[in-house]
């Protein structure tokens, strides 16, 4: 497949430098970038179709943690921020699963869209995963599945929405929650959110769309999906330096495998 076929080119001119400055600024300002309907109508129908043909490799796990995706800190009780416990439940496909000829293959591979992130991103340059699984995953979220509250340990993640649910499945965030990089970890702001004192923003993310964000320092979720349509997601990693795996404790809470 095409690369044309994948991606609106008309809409997102991929390698125009004003259009790339513009979705940098944007994406430095706010911490998100939301480009819908990115993909071609025909790209999201054969991505869907071929989520629904492939659910049977799906791996679906339920897992407990803290928002900050670490090991319990015995110098704090169980209920405090830094260690309260958070539910994350869903079903993931991994990149060996997906097919050699399909448009998210095509467009993970692109020089061109690389670039466009590169540009984006303030990379120099961007590599696939030297493990078999962790490049292109497709998550499945059913009726009552979320993605409980957490800070991301990467500097950004790149998104596509394939198919919505009926209702809830939200993408909300608080931006600047913590300063990692200062080793500020705002145990009392990440308490108010946890309790539901604050109002979240929400990312509108329909079919198609292409979202880069920002999520080290933003506190983020994925609410419970109501409705009996499945929501389907993908994400596209990538890493800064050429021949990095994930580690084997994250392909198995991921995949349940290695490889």
């Amino acid at each position: 497949m095409e690369i044309d076929a994948v991606i609106d080119g008309t809409k997102y001119p991929l390698r125009d430098l004003s259009f790339q400055s513009g979705c940098r600024e944007t994406l430095d300002q706010t911490g998100a970038l939301v480009l819908p309907e990115f993909l071609t109508a025909e790209a999201v129908t054969a991505i869907a179709a071929e989520g629904a043909a492939k659910r049977e490799h799906a791996y679906f796990c339920n897992d407990e943690h803290n928002v900050y995706l670490a090991p319990p800190d015995p110098n704090f009780p169980a209920d405090h921020p830094r260690n309260r416990l958070i539910l994350s439940s869903k079903g993931c496909i991994p990149d060996d699963i997906i097919a050699a000829n399909s448009p998210l293959r095509t467009l993970y591979n692109s020089e061109g869209f690389r670039g466009f992130l590169c540009r984006v991103l303030g990379e120099t340059a961007l590599f696939e995963y030297a493990d078999p699984l962790s490049s292109i995953n497709l998550h499945y979220a059913d009726p009552g599945l979320e993605l409980g509250w957490h800070f991301d340990n990467s500097s950004f993640a790149i998104t596509l929405m394939i198919q919505e649910p009926d209702a809830g499945g939200a993408f909300e965030y608080v931006s600047g929650m913590r300063d990692v990089d200062k080793g500020e970890m705002n145990y009392s702001g990440v308490a108010e959110v946890l309790d539901g004192a604050v109002v979240p923003k929400t990312l509108n993310m329909k079919a198609g769309a292409l979202v880069l964000f920002r999520g080290r320092n933003a506190l983020h979720r994925v609410a419970p999906v109501e409705g009996p349509t499945t929501r389907l997601l993908v994400t596209l990693a990538y890493n800064t330096e050429p021949g990095i795996s994930l580690s084997d404790s994250a392909r198995m809470t991921f995949f349940g495998r290695l490889g």
